[in-house]
C-alpha cells in the first residue's frame, strides 16, 4: 500500500467504447511510409492508427490507449516496430507499433514530458519536458522491458535553467539541442553527456528544432516568428528567416537540408529554400494554427506533407508542383506581399470528432450539460458514466434552465475537460458530501423502502465492481472457507452496488492530487491478475474503506444556532440538526442517517 502521506484521487472517463475520432488537437505525427501507415498522438490522450491508403474507405485502424493526459511527441523506432511516446501525464510510454500495446512505462520524468528526439543510427531516445531534464534512452533496452520489470539505467543531460519544449538529436547521435522559454539553445554530446555550447539570438519560446545528418547545423523556430539557421562550428545563427507571421511551432526539412516547412500560428505552411532566405512557397492554408508536420519521404522531392493543428482533423497536401515553383523562380521575393497558397483542397483527409468545451454541473449534482466545438448540447449522467442525450444545436443557456431543479446537493466531484471528453475526478475531502433518498436519485428498493444513498460510494463500488477482492463480504469470509471447503458454492455478496452499473469499458485513474498518474486501467480489466495485484498495491484506504470493507459514512448530529435577522422578529434556533458524513463500520451503503438529509 501506499504511504498515506500521498494525496490519491479517483477519475474516470466518460466516453464511447472505440474513440475513432482524433479529438481536441494533435500533437504528433509519424508515418510508416512501408506500412502505408500513419500514427497520431492527440490532446485526447489517445494514439491512433491510419491507413494512408486512399482506396480505403475508413482509414481507422486501431487506438493505443495508456496515456491519461495530452500526448506530446511519438517517435517511431526500430523500423516502424516500435513507438515511442511522451506525455503531460509525466510519463514515457514504449509501444508495439505494430500490434498496438503498450509494453512498458517509464517514470523517469517528474513533469510534463513534452518533447522527443531520436538517432536513427545508434536506436537512441532523448526525452525532455517541464522538469529541464534530457533523459537518454536506448531503444534495444526499452523494447525488452515488461510491464513488472521497468527499471532501467539511463543517462541525463542537466543544466537547463527552464521548461524544455523542444528537442533535436542527430541520425548519428553525436549531437543533442534543446530549447526552452530560455529562449536559449542549449548543446551537448549525447555520447559524453558533456555540454558543448548555448546559442542565443531567439526572443521567445523556441518550439521546434532540426538537426542536419552530421549534427554541423540546427534550424529552429521559435514562438518570435522567426526560423533561424545555425552553425554549430561556428556557434552563431548564420541565417534568419522571417516568412510566418506569427510564432512558428513546427518545421521539416528534406534529406538533403536545403529547404525547410515550416508552420505555426499563423496557420500556413511554407516551404523557404534555405539558400536563398527571400524564395518562399505558401504550400497551404489550415483552418487553424499548425501544430506538427510529418514530410512523406517516400520519394525526393517529398511528394506530400502531413499536418495537423488545434482542429483534430489531419490533412494530407500534395507537394508535386512546388519543384515546378523552384525550378521557374516562380517564388515570392516580396516577404510583406500576400501569397496565394499552391494547393487549396488538401489531397487526403483524416477527419477529426467533436471535444467538449464547456460544461454545467446541475444541482442534482448527478448531471451534466455539455457543449462541444460543433456547438451540439448534450446532456450525461455521472453515476452511470454515459451520455444520456443528445440535444443538438440548441441554447446553452436555455437548457440549464429547462433542467434545472430547486434541489440541494453537496458538491462531490470535480470536472476536467482537457482532453476533450468529460473526466470526472472523486477525491477524500468531499467525495462523500452528498446523500439522496433513493427516490429522488430514480432508483427503486425491492423491498419498497426508500433508503438514503451517498452517491460517491456508490460510484466507486460500480468502478470497481470486476475486482475480485469487493466480491467477498469480509464478514462472511469464514462461512465462505467453510462452504468452499464442504464443496458447496461460494457465497458471494452482490457485485457492485446494486443500483447501477458503469459501462466495462469505462477507463479508471488512480493518481496524485494535481500529480502524476499511478495506475490506469478499463473498469472490466480490474478482474486480471496483473491488474488486481497492481489494484492492490495503489487503490488508496479511503477507497477500500468503501468498496471492500463496507466501512461506509453516516450522518452525525452537529449542534449549533441559527440567528434570525434583527427585523424578523423570530427567535434564535437552539441545536438545530445539521448533517456532516464520518466513517462507521455499517454493511452497506443504504444506511439511514440519523438527521435531516437537507
Amino acid at each position: 500500500m501506499l504511504d498515506g502521506l500521498i494525496t490519491l484521487q479517483v477519475s474516470y472517463v466518460i466516453r464511447d467504447e472505440v474513440e475513432k475520432y482524433n479529438r481536441n488537437g494533435v500533437n504528433a505525427l509519424q508515418l510508416d511510409p512501408a506500412l502505408n501507415r500513419l500514427f497520431t498522438a492527440g490532446r485526447d490522450s489517445i494514439i491512433r492508427i491510419w491507413s494512408v491508403n486512399q482506396h480505403k474507405q475508413d482509414p481507422y485502424i486501431a487506438s493505443m490507449e495508456h496515456h491519461t493526459d495530452w500526448v506530446n511527441d511519438i517517435v517511431l523506432c526500430c523500423n516502424g516496430k516500435t513507438l515511442i511516446s511522451a506525455s503531460s501525464d509525466t510519463t514515457v510510454k514504449v509501444w508495439n507499433a505494430h500490434k498496438g500495446f503498450c509494453m512498458s512505462t517509464l517514470r523517469t520524468h517528474k513533469d510534463y514530458v513534452k518533447a522527443l528526439a531520436y538517432a536513427k543510427d545508434k536506436e537512441l531516445v532523448a526525452s525532455a519536458g517541464l522538469d529541464r531534464q534530457i533523459f537518454l534512452w536506448d531503444v534495444n533496452t526499452l523494447t525488452a522491458l515488461t510491464a513488472s520489470n521497468n527499471t532501467v539505467t539511463t543517462s541525463s543531460l542537466s543544466g537547463n535553467k527552464d521548461s524544455i519544449y523542444s528537442l533535436a538529436m542527430n541520425q548519428m547521435g553525436t549531437v543533442i539541442v534543446s530549447g526552452s522559454t530560455e529562449k536559449v539553445l542549449r548543446v551537448w554530446d549525447p555520447r559524453t553527456c558533456a555540454k558543448l555550447m548555448k546559442l542565443k539570438g531567439h526572443t521567445d519560446n523556441v518550439k521546434s528544432l532540426l538537426l542536419n545528418r552530421d549534427g554541423t547545423q540546427c534550424l529552429s523556430g521559435s514562438s518570435d516568428g522567426t526560423i533561424r539557421l545555425w552553425s554549430l562550428g561556428q556557434q552563431r545563427c548564420i541565417a534568419t528567416y522571417r516568412v510566418h507571421d506569427e510564432g512558428v511551432w513546427a518545421l521539416q526539412v528534406n534529406e538533403a537540408f536545403t529547404h525547410v516547412y515550416s508552420g505555426g500560428r499563423d496557420r500556413k505552411v511554407y516551404c523557404t529554400d534555405l539558400r536563398s532566405p527571400d524564395n518562399r512557397v505558401l504550400v497551404c492554408e489550415e483552418k487553424a494554427p499548425v501544430l506538427k508536420m510529418e514530410l512523406d519521404r517516400s520519394a525526393d522531392p517529398p511528394p506530400a506533407i502531413w499536418v495537423s493543428s488545434t482542429k483534430s482533423s489531419v490533412n494530407k497536401w500534395s507537394l508535386k508542383g512546388i519543384h515546378n515553383f523552384r525550378s521557374s523562380g516562380d517564388y515570392d521575393n516580396d516577404c510583406s506581399a500576400p501569397l496565394t497558397p499552391m494547393c487549396t483542397q488538401p489531397e487526403q483527409v483524416i477527419k477529426g470528432g467533436a471535444s467538449i468545451i464547456q460544461c454545467h454541473i446541475l444541482n442534482d449534482k448527478r448531471h451534466i450539460l455539455t457543449k462541444d466545438t460543433n456547438n451540439n448540447v448534450a446532456y450525461w449522467d455521472v453515476l452511470k458514466a454515459c451520455k444520456g442525450e443528445d440535444l443538438g444545436k440548441v441554447e446553452f443557456d436555455e437548457e440549464i434552465k429547462k433542467h434545472f431543479k430547486m434541489v440541494y446537493v453537496p458538491n462531490w466531484f470535480s470536472v476536467d475537460l482537457k482532453t476533450g471528453m468529460l473526466t470526472i475526478t472523486l477525491d477524500e475531502s468531499d467525495c462523500f458530501a452528498a446523500w439522496v433518498s433513493a427516490k429522488d436519485a430514480g432508483f427503486s428498493s425491492p423491498d419498497g423502502s426508500d433508503p438514503k444513498l451517498n452517491l460517491g460510494g456508490l460510484l466507486l463500488q460500480a468502478l470497481l465492481e470486476y475486482w475480485p477482492r469487493t466480491h467477498i463480504n469480509p464478514m462472511e469470509e469464514e462461512e465462505n472457507e467453510v462452504n468452499h471447503v464442504n464443496g458447496e458454492q461460494e457465497n458471494r455478496i452482490q457485485k457492485g452496488n446494486g443500483y447501477f452499473q458503469v459501462p466495462p469499458h469505462t477507463p479508471v485513474i488512480f493518481g496524485e492530487a494535481g500529480g502524476r498518474t499511478l495506475f490506469r486501467l478499463l473498469c472490466r480489466d480490474s478482474g486480471g491478475e496483473t491488474e488486481s495485484m497492481l489494484l492492490n498495491e495503489t487503490v488508496p484506504q479511503w477507497v477500500i474503506d468503501i468498496t471492500v470493507d463496507k466501512n461506509m459514512p453516516k450522518f452525525n448530529k452537529i449542534p449549533f444556532y441559527l440567528q434570525p435577522h434583527s427585523s424578523s422578529g423570530a427567535k434564535t434556533l437552539k441545536n438545530v440538526d445539521n448533517v456532516l458524513p464520518s466513517f462507521s463500520k455499517l454493511d452497506s451503503l443504504r444506511q439511514e442517517p440519523v438527521g435531516p438529509l437537507l
